[in-house]
């Protein structure tokens, strides 16, 4: 027996909680911008986040109302993606607080930053990767609104990488689930995906 659900039954608000506690584990994008005049670094995460394109390298999350994160990158056209790792889960959810816009959260957060390389706002120093990004597009959604970032830069510490690819143990990602859920990435599988060629055959 299933229970049947629908967005004007529950409303807008409780089938925003429904949906986030089934489209899990989300990987997180803690995305630092600058203000347009370049004093104040925000940094905030986002849970609804992903790789839109490999060729051009595309990443997307979305800001659910306008948030300072996505006024920023309206403004300067760059932000960078900052890798979300275990060792990170609090100063992580810290960021999620509703700072006023001029107190940026690097500082009010305690998050030491770095230079970025090809775009302007600072990159998260602790995390061990960061995806600069200009802004491709943005596509209002209702009272969301998309945002598309081509990747013009990947910075990797050394310290994830086993023979040059990012390892999963090293890298220790976290994902948001349901309420204020939090996941890590738990037992790790392996398994190559079948080549039609190889895909066992029934004898007729």
């Amino acid at each position: 027996m299933r229970v049947d659900l629908s967005p004007e039954s529950l409303g807008p608000g409780q089938f925003y909680r429904l949906l986030t506690a089934v489209v899990v584990p989300r990987p997180i994008a803690w995305v630092s911008t600058l203000t347009a005049d370049g004093a104040t670094a925000n940094l905030a995460p986002h849970s609804f986040f992903t790789v839109a394109c490999t060729d051009p390298p595309v990443v997307q999350f979305t800001s659910v109302g306008r948030k300072d994160t996505l006024r920023n990158v309206e403004a300067t056209r760059e932000f960078v993606v900052n890798f979300a790792p275990e060792p990170l889960f609090e100063q992580i959810n810290a960021t999620a607080t509703d700072f006023p816009r001029e107190e940026g959260e690097f500082d009010a957060v305690g998050v030491a930053r770095e230079p970025s390389l090809r775009v302007r706002p600072p990159r998260v120093a602790a995390s061990p990767v960061a995806l600069e990004c200009t802004l491709h597009a943005t596509l209002g959604l209702g009272g969301s609104t998309l945002v598309l970032g081509r990747v013009v830069h990947a910075a990797v510490s050394e310290d994830v990488l086993v023979d040059g690819h990012p390892d999963i143990g090293r890298l220790r990602p976290l994902a948001r689930l349901g309420r204020d859920e939090w996941g890590t990435v738990g037992e790790v599988r392996d398994l190559a995906r079948i080549r039609y060629r190889d895909w066992p055959r029934r004898p007729h």
